[in-house]
């Protein structure tokens, strides 16, 4: 995945975008990350990212990259299919590192405590 496309894909979008994109990873984003659990080599950096890029108080562009990230990870075809084993989520991983480094700094402590939360309960739902 090249760092074009990779750029591409984490433009934050406007707020309709992001709204759309919102609205997918809260439905999608449990039961992709229960199934990616063991491939994902930084689930609890995943998890808060997730609470960061719903909380109200991350700015809007470092929600919209989180956003972007995230649809990404949850859409059941995308670079190279999920399904695949082994190599299946090394797109979403890349995407997601991106992301990360874009927005370093913005997920907070509050986050990890939620993500420690929520996969203490078994990745259900926290919010």
């Amino acid at each position: 995945m090249d760092e074009v496309k990779i750029g591409e894909i984490l433009l934050p979008g406007d707020d309709e975008e992001q709204e759309g994109q919102r609205q997918r990873v809260r439905k999608r984003f449990w039961p992709v990350l229960k199934r990616a659990i063991r491939q994902i080599p930084f689930s609890r950096d995943l998890v808060a990212a997730y609470f960061c890029a719903l909380d109200p108080r991350t700015p809007a562009r470092v929600r919209g990259i989180l956003l972007a990230a995230l649809a990404y990870f949850v859409l059941p075809i995308d670079g190279i299919p999920d399904f695949l084993a082994v190599v299946g989520f090394s797109d979403d991983i890349a995407v997601l590192t991106a992301a990360f480094a874009a927005i370093r700094g913005h997920v907070r402590q509050d986050h990890y405590d939620s993500a420690d939360r929520a996969m203490m309960d078994g990745l259900q739902d926290a919010v």
